[in-house]
């Protein structure tokens, strides 16, 4: 068969965004990139003013959100104090005003009893945590000051050394109980805490504060490629407020903004909406990064495939495996790049149908492969359309870790850079521990029927993975040992019958540790 190649170059589609079962990402903007704590009430009504003139109201963005530094500590009674200076007709007017123009109003907290910003001794800051206050702090941020969304900071938990679970989950009941339903409640621990977080909160924050640098960029993109299965069912990982209309280049911009969107991360605006460079606010506005971004399904995009610094990321759009798929392609390096894009590697047999999101062009009908130059620094977005193929390999990276946690206490199991694993990535630390099992949650087969199930591992001595299907049928597979630990990878394989459509497949050892895993081949017969 002839393999036809499509050239694409750098791109969008006019998309309808179809109703959702859960709050999607937030979208909207927060005062801290530009303004950090040179906030008045001023600033923040010129920003709610600036998001309807724009137009990025009517594109979805409608929190404005006020960060850091509007307190004046607190009195004897317990009681939060306003900086009335700074916001003179006080917080509910703030509130009222921001409201009657159709937008949302979100604060700041902090999980402890000193915010970030006061440094541990600003006296304006001190002691206007959450600590020791949680129900009536509640009360006063969204029963008086009726606002809607909260970030909650941990500089005062750190100061204070408090439990991290413990402590917000304490915040998240008295948000839940405080009166006002559908409030958001952003937790800001600067990793990702575990898959308790889930549980309390709609999102949270992955990595350390981004910065208007591509180097932050970057970094912070690094730091959430393989960990995509923790967003689901309306909560989503937080890779950060957005740097985009500030000092970032077209081409850093576009990757920034595509990967945000595709990775259904929120989107909130951090640079001051009333001076945004117009590429800046059309990219803000582009409908087909916000389709990719606002879609139903609201899942994470794991990579599926790499070539050096340039990373292949994709999710299903609208139905899981259905025709659509939302595909990035980033160029990380300080090159130019050219990538042969696998059809098979994104979900596809046979012809597909290219959508540039950023250009909002159709780009033909692709075989085989998609041939995608790309400049340093940027990324190409498109929606691809075509008929669905059976997975057959799955990473281990972007499989659900059930014990993954990056606040370094305990053992937990993580993943791992390593040139001689598949794609370059394997997961270590698995097993030990009844939670500490690896499971992919949806292993699609369109007919059912049997399968061979082959494991990728690397062991240094014998060791033993019991492999379950739908939480019923287990296989031992028993004695793994390829010679080294992280090295001389071997795969070990045994049939299973999977069912009809999407199928749970789980690798644990709750008493011993199991081998390094790479990845999981599937295929029928």
């Amino acid at each position: 068969m002839r393999r036809n190649k499509i050239l694409l170059a750098m791109a969008t589609c006019v998309a309808t965004l179809p109703s959702l079962a859960f709050n999607p990402p937030t979208m909207g903007w927060s005062s801290w990139n530009t303004f950090a704590l040179k906030i008045n009430e001023q600033v923040i009504k010129s920003q709610a003013d600036a998001m309807v003139a724009t137009g990025l109201s009517k594109a979805g963005y409608k929190f404005i959100n006020i960060d850091d530094g509007y307190w004046d500590g607190r009195g004897e009674d317990g009681k939060l104090r306003l900086n009335t200076k700074l916001f003179p007709s006080g917080m509910r007017s703030l509130v009222d005003y921001i409201h009657k123009k159709g937008l949302k109003a979100g604060i700041y907290s902090d999980a402890g009893d000193n915010t970030c910003g006061s440094g541990n001794t600003q006296a304006w800051g001190l002691g206007v945590g959450f600590a020791g206050h949680e129900d009536e702090d509640c009360k006063l941020y969204f029963i008086d000051w009726d606002f809607d969304f909260i970030k909650v900071d941990y500089c005062g938990g750190n100061h204070m050394g408090l439990d991290e679970r413990a402590q917000y989950t304490k915040i998240s009941n008295a948000i839940k109980n405080c009166g006002k339903k559908g409030v958001i409640f952003n937790v800001c621990r600067w990793a990702y805490p575990g898959t308790w977080i889930s549980d309390i909160s709609d999102s949270w924050r992955t990595t350390g504060d981004i910065y208007c640098a591509w180097e932050s960029v970057k970094s912070i993109i690094k730091e959430n490629l393989y960990i995509q299965a923790y967003t689901g069912g309306g909560h989503y990982n937080d890779p950060d407020m957005l740097e985009i209309g500030r000092t970032l280049s077209h081409d850093e911009e576009n990757t920034h903004m595509a990967y945000w969107c595709i990775v259904s991360s929120p989107l909130l605006i951090g640079c001051d909406m009333t001076t945004i460079p117009e590429y800046s606010l059309n990219l803000l506005k582009n409908k087909d990064l916000i389709a990719m971004n606002q879609d139903k399904l609201g899942l994470g995009a794991p990579v599926v495939q790499r070539e050096g610094d340039v990373y292949v990321v994709a999710k299903d759009m609208e139905k899981l495996m259905g025709p659509k798929r939302a595909v990035v392609v980033m160029n990380l390096s300080d090159e130019s790049k050219k990538i042969h894009v696998s059809l098979e590697a994104i979900g596809f047999e046979g012809q597909a149908k290219v959508y540039d999101c950023l250009t909002h062009q159709d780009k033909g009908k692709a075989m085989g492969t998609i041939e995608v130059s790309i400049p340093a620094h940027g990324s190409c977005a498109y929606f691809v359309t075509g008929k669905r193929t059976e997975k057959h390999l799955y990473q281990a990276e972007e499989a659900y870790l059930n014990a993954y946690q990056e606040l370094g206490k305990g053992t937990t199991p993580m993943w791992t850079l390593n040139d001689t694993a598949n794609q370059g990535v394997y997961v270590g630390w698995l097993g030990n521990s009844a939670d500490n099992y690896l499971e992919w949650p949806n292993v699609y087969s369109k007919k059912g029927g049997t399968y061979t199930i082959s494991i990728g591992y690397a062991s240094g001595e014998n060791r033993d993975i019991t492999l379950s299907v739908n939480g019923g049928q287990a296989k031992q597979l028993n004695g793994l040992n390829s010679g080294h630990h992280h090295s001389n990878w071997k795969e070990v394989s045994v049939n299973v019958t999977l069912k009809k459509g999407f199928n749970k497949i789980r690798l644990s050892n709750p008493s011993q540790w199991m081998p390094n895993i790479d990845y999981m081949k599937v295929k029928q017969g």
